[in-house]
């Protein structure tokens, strides 16, 4: 492990060489199309281009795409050097430092992009690109002077779908809306996909128990089903679009006409958001801040509300009030984890397991400080292989893996409301 370390600082360090040299060549190409006298587009790009061209052929990739590369290390080097530091030391990968850029190109404030920069890689130093994401758009969010609502009704005057062209009889078609529309469609599917998959499972079962019988044909259709879930999620998709319902006779075969499936989307809305006397972003889990008025749209239809308390010091979750005091703690543990709890994993926590971190066979208590959300792989790897966890205060799980390495997993508003403060805490002085 000490070596993968190494192997990993050296990579950093690697990393943050290409960006001062992508970067120096950014600042030559900007001197050279300085020094040119016409303002014609065309001749002003050229020096630009030529640069890139040629970085491109040395690093033996494509051009296209490296002149934002190279205007991307420039603005990395100048404007976030703290991110590009960490880079060199190995703290963050390059996964890491595309999120930053990304959320944190759009605030223009100096000082308030530097207390970003610091809260972003507090959590980045922790977490995985993909859940680290979340959480850096909440900050930049939480740190942006422009309304969330304002900026979303910008972007959302974009919405468009528009269709590429591939190889072999293929093409691609692409949406871009708004977020919980597109999460709620993939939960859509993704629900479609699990009936019809299980449905084959069971047809299956018949089929081999017919021994040689006849079957009837939507069965036999439905056993000899082999598609995978991606498949079946984008026949599906192909099907409702097409015909206003999954039409295809493996899906009639598994799901009743009648059955409505409806999509799940988690919102977490602030309270005085909620009741419009506040302009803070609500967020759509697994994606980040989303604006107002959508949430107040989607909580007026909810059947089943729920109050999160979290903590002014630490910003963990600390109750969940709900109407159903038989799944209470279940309804903590969604709101407090989100998803699996196995470092790096995103796994939605309507589908993971409530685990006892001491097993109940072992004498642990059923409470909310000995349970946690683990997806089924990583229960059972829990429970089959050397890796162990003990839980601490405000939910955080301190997993051992089997070579004695020590990786915490805290619950992603402990971890924000952390950074958020250290980078506060950096401020200099007012006076």
């Amino acid at each position: 492990m000490a070596d993968a370390e190494k192997a990993r600082r050296k990579a950093g360090a690697a990393a943050a060489d290409e960006l001062q040299l992508m970067a120096r060549a950014e600042v030559i190409a900007a001197e050279q199309t300085a020094r040119i006298p016409s303002s014609a587009g065309r001749e002003r790009e050229m020096p630009r281009r030529e640069i890139a061209t040629e970085l491109a052929a040395t690093l033996h990739v494509s051009e296209r795409g490296m002149v934002d590369r190279m205007h991307d290390a420039w603005v990395l080097v100048e404007q976030f050097p703290s991110t590009v530091a960490a880079l060199r030391a190995g703290r963050v990968g390059r996964g890491h430092v595309r999120l930053i850029l990304e959320a944190g190109v759009r605030i223009t404030d100096l000082e308030v992009r530097a207390r970003f920069e610091q809260a972003a890689l507090a959590v980045c130093e922790i977490e995985t690109p993909g859940r680290a994401k979340p959480s850096i758009e909440v900050i930049a969010q939480k740190l942006h002077p422009i309304p969330l609502d304002e900026r979303h009704a910008e972007a959302a005057a974009g919405r468009r779908v528009w269709v590429r062209d591939l190889d072999d009889g293929m093409a691609e078609i692409t949406a871009a809306l708004p977020a919980p529309l597109v999460y709620a469609i993939q939960d859509r599917l993704s629900q479609y996909a699990c009936e019809i998959t299980a449905a084959h499972r069971e047809a299956a079962k018949t089929a081999e128990a017919a021994d040689g019988t006849e079957i009837n044909t939507a069965a036999e259709i439905v056993a000899t089903d082999t598609r995978t879930m991606d498949q079946i999620r984008a026949d599906v998709f192909a099907d409702l679009l097409l015909t206003g319902h999954a039409t295809a006779p493996i899906s009639n075969g598994s799901i009743p006409e009648t059955a409505a499936i409806v999509a799940q989307v988690q919102i977490i809305v602030p309270a005085d958001t909620l009741t419009g006397r506040g302009t803070d972003p609500a967020e759509l889990v697994g994606y980040g801040p989303i604006d107002p008025e959508t949430a107040r749209r989607l909580a007026a239809t909810a059947e089943v509300w729920e109050r999160v308390f979290t903590c002014p010091v630490t910003g963990a979750v600390e109750e969940v009030d709900t109407y159903r005091p038989s799944r209470a703690q279940r309804r903590h543990l969604d709101a407090r984890d989100e998803h699996c709890r196995f470092p790096g994993c995103r796994r939605p926590a309507r589908r993971c397991d409530h685990d006892h971190t001491i097993d109940a066979a072992r004498g642990g208590p059923t409470a909310l400080c000995n349970l946690a959300n683990l997806c089924t792989r990583h229960h059972s790897m829990k429970h089959a292989t050397a890796w162990t966890v003990v839980q601490k205060a405000h939910g955080i799980l301190e997993w051992t893996s089997p070579t004695g390495r020590v990786f915490p997993d805290i619950p992603r508003r402990v971890l924000e409301f952390t950074a958020l403060a250290a980078a506060a805490a950096a401020e200099p002085a007012p006076f």
